[in-house]
C-alpha cells in the first residue's frame, strides 16, 4: 500500500527535532556535570574519591539497564509519553541531589537522574524515523548527537562559574527546574508520528502490521553474531576513557596537579564539547565521502585516542597548558564523536527488523564502561593518598595509566571490526513525497 504524507506543516518536524535536541542537551549535561563540581561535592559531603566515583557512575547503571526496556516502553506507551514521564523522574533526582545531606542520598538522586534521562535517545531515534525519510536518518542522528555537545559545553565552563556564584546545590535545583520545563515542552509539542495531526490520514496511511518478532529471539540473534562483539568491547573501553576523564576526573586532575581554578578547568573541559560538536559531523563526512567506509574512521579515532591517553599517563604533570586544551578537544573529537559511526555500523550489521534491538544492546556497553572505570580510578587515587586534601600526581599517573590500557584494548578491537559500509545514492532533502502510480500499458504505448 502506498504511503502518503499527511497534511501537516512540513516545518513542524524541525520544531519537534528542536525540542528533543534541548532534551538531549540536558542528557549530556547531567552525564558530565560532576567533573567541575566533584571537588566541591567531596568537601560538602565529606566523601572520598572512591565514593565520588560511585556517585558519578550511579548515573550510568540505570541508564545502561534501561536501554532494552526503553524500546518496549516506546512501542507500548509511545515515545512522547515515555520521554515526558521519565524527565519528571530526572527532575526529582536533580532536586534530591541538590538537597542530599549524605552521600547515600546524593547517590540515590544520581540514580534517579540516570533513570530519568535514559529513555530520550532511543525514543528520539524512533520519532526521527517517523518524521524524516530513511535517507535522512543518518544525517539527522549525527546532527542530534552533535547538538548534545552543547550539554557537554554547559556542564564545563558555564556550570563552573554558576556553581562558584550560587553553589553546586542551588545549581542542581535550577537544573531540575529546567528538566521539568523540558518535560512539559515534550508533552505539548512532540508528536510520535505525522499521522497524529490528521485522523483521516492516519486511517489512509495505515498499513498492515508485520507479525511481531520475539524480543528474546532478536537478542539471541544479536548476541550470537561474532561480528557484534568487537563493536561491543570497543564501545566499552572507548567510552570508559571519555566518561572517566571528561565526565569526572578531568576537572580534579586539572585543579590538583596544575593548580588552576575551577573556572579555568571548566574552560579546558569545555573544549571536549567543541571537539564533539565539530567531530560528530566530521566523522560522518569522512566515513561517507572520504574513506567510504566505517572501519577506517573508527581505527583512526582509536589510534588518536590512544596517543592522548599516553600523554596523560606518561607526562601527567609535564604537559604545557595548550596541550591540556588540545587533549580535551581531542577526547571529544575522537572517543566522543566516533560513536556516531559505530552506532551506524552496528545498525548496518543486522537486518532492519532487529536493528533497533542491536542498537539497544550495544548501547549498554559505553555506559557500562563509564560505570566500571569511574569508581576504579577513584580507588586508585585514594590509595595513593592526598597532599593538602588534593590527590597526588602519582595517583593521577596510575589512574591515567588505566585509561592508556583502555586505549590499547579499544584500538585492538577496532582492527577486528567488520566493515559495513554500503554505497547509497546521495540523499536530498525532500519537501513532500508524492506516490508514483504504476505504469499502465496505455502509458507505454503513448511513449512509443
Amino acid at each position: 500500500m502506498t504511503r502518503t504524507l499527511p497534511r501537516q506543516p512540513p516545518q513542524y518536524r524541525w520544531l519537534i527535532f528542536g525540542v528533543l535536541s534541548i532534551g538531549y542537551i540536558l542528557v549530556f549535561f547531567h552525564r558530565l556535570c560532576p567533573a567541575v563540581v566533584a571537588v566541591d561535592m567531596m568537601h560538602d559531603l565529606h566523601a572520598s574519591g572512591a565514593l565520588i566515583g560511585l556517585l558519578s557512575s550511579a548515573y550510568f547503571y540505570p541508564y545502561a539497564l534501561m536501554q532494552i526496556p526503553t524500546g518496549l516502553l516506546s512501542d507500548s506507551w509511545g515515545p512522547r509519553r515515555t520521554i515526558s514521564l521519565f524527565l519528571i523522574i530526572a527532575c526529582a533526582g536533580s532536586v534530591l541531589l541538590a538537597m542530599a545531606p549524605t552521600p547515600f542520598w546524593a547517590v540515590t538522586g544520581r540514580v534517579l537522574v540516570g533513570l530519568g534521562v535514559s529513555t530520550l535517545f532511543v525514543c528520539t531515534l524512533k520519532i526521527l524515523s517517523q518524521w524524516f525519510h530513511a535517507r535522512e536518518f543518518a544525517s539527522m542522528t549525527g546532527l542530534f548527537m552533535a547538538l548534545g555537545g552543547l550539554g557537554s559545553l554547559a556542564a564545563a565552563g558555564p556550570l563552573a562559574y554558576l556553581s562558584s556564584w550560587i553553589g553546586w546545590r542551588t545549581s542542581f535545583f535550577l537544573v531540575g527546574g529546567i528538566t521539568l520545563l523540558v518535560a512539559l515542552l515534550v508533552w505539548l509539542v512532540v508528536r510520535d508520528k505525522p499521522e497524529e495531526f490528521s485522523p483521516e490520514d492516519a486511517v489512509r496511511n495505515s498499513e498492515p502490521s508485520s507479525a511481531p518478532r520475539s524480543l528474546a529471539r532478536g537478542i539471541r540473534t544479536v548476541l550470537s553474531e561474532p561480528a557484534f562483539w568487537p563493536f561491543a568491547i570497543w564501545f566499552f573501553f572507548n567510552s570508559a576513557i571519555y566518561f572517566s576523564f571528561v565526565g569526572l576526573w578531568g576537572g580534579p586532575y586539572l585543579m590538583h596537579v596544575y593548580g588552576i581554578s575551577k573556572g579555568e578547568a571548566g574552560n579546558i573541559l569545555s573544549f571536549s564539547a567543541i571537539g564533539l560538536m565539530v567531530g560528530s559531523p566530521l566523522v560522518s563526512y569522512l566515513s561517507n565521502r572520504v574513506f567510504r567506509g566505517r572501519k577506517p574512521v573508527i581505527v583512526l579515532s582509536s589510534i588518536m585516542a590512544l596517543c592522548l591517553t599516553a600523554a596523560l599517563a606518561f607526562a601527567t604533570a609535564e604537559l604545557p597548558h595548550p596541550a591540556l586544551y588540545l587533549i580535551s578537544f581531542g577526547f571529544g573529537a575522537t572517543t566522543g564523536s566516533a560513536v556516531v559511526i559505530a552506532f551506524t555500523a552496528v545498525k548496518e550489521l543486522f537486518p532492519l527488523q532487529i536493528a533497533g534491538t542491536a542498537t539497544g544492546l550495544v548501547n549498554l556497553f559505553p555506559f557500562a564502561g563509564g560505570a566500571v572505570l569511574q569508581p576504579i580510578l577513584g580507588v586508585i587515587l585514594e590509595q595513593n593518598g592526598r597532599v593538602s586534601d588534593a590527590f597526588t600526581t602519582t595517583g593521577y599517573a596510575e589512574a591515567f595509566f588505566m585509561l592508556f590500557l583502555c586505549g590499547i584494548l579499544a584500538c585492538t578491537c577496532s582492527f577486528f571490526i567488520r566493515e559495513t559500509f554500503v554505497h547509497h545514492p546521495a540523499a536530498k532533502w525532500p519537501t513532500t513525497e508524492i506516490p508514483v502510480p504504476p505504469e499502465t500499458s496505455a502509458d507505454r504505448n503513448s511513449k512509443k
